[in-house]
């Protein structure tokens, strides 16, 4: 991976400045590559990774499977274009296995997120069935630890 893909991954917020010395060029030559990249897509956006928990304690995660027939043609394409077009819709990957799509989602509480499946995602023609997994807590995100262990209170005890 480029060097300077893998430091904005691990912290954006740096300036073009910081990078430059960590990478041992210019500025100038920081602020023209990173251009250069969002001109050819390779950065698509720049986002800030939270504990949801501590964000809003309503919200609920679902990671949805979705098996799907592939249209003539365009193979999983359409598919993919009409599950994304939701608001609601965080990310779809098409995916090899006993599943064509994972789909993920993030509402304000569990019934919203089976309305969703129920009403609009699996009513989309081609789409087989669907298989809802809800996310009870997460400990990593994107590489960073979310939820710092507990301090162990019980003490040492020896024999």
């Amino acid at each position: 991976m480029d060097s300077l893909i893998r430091l904005l991954k691990e912290n954006a917020r740096l300036s073009d400045e910081q990078l430059a010395v960590m990478l041992g060029v210019s500025a100038d030559e920081i602020a023209s590559r990173i251009a250069d990249y969002e001109k050819k897509g390779v950065i698509k956006g720049y986002s800030v990774i939270t504990n949801d928990e501590l964000v809003d304690q309503n919200l609920v995660t679902a990671f949805i499977e979705v098996k799907a027939t592939p249209q003539a043609d365009f193979g999983f394409e359409d598919l993919a274009r009409k599950i994304m077009s939701y608001d609601e819709v965080d990310s779809v990957t098409l995916m090899s296995g006993s599943f064509d799509f994972a789909v993920t989602l993030t509402g304000t509480d569990y019934k919203e997120i089976a309305l969703f499946v129920a009403k609009r995602l699996s009513t989309i023609e081609g789409v087989i069935s669907t298989s809802t997994h809800f996310v009870l807590k997460q400990y990593k995100k994107q590489g960073f630890i979310i939820e710092n262990e507990a301090e162990d209170e019980r003490g040492f005890v020896s024999p």
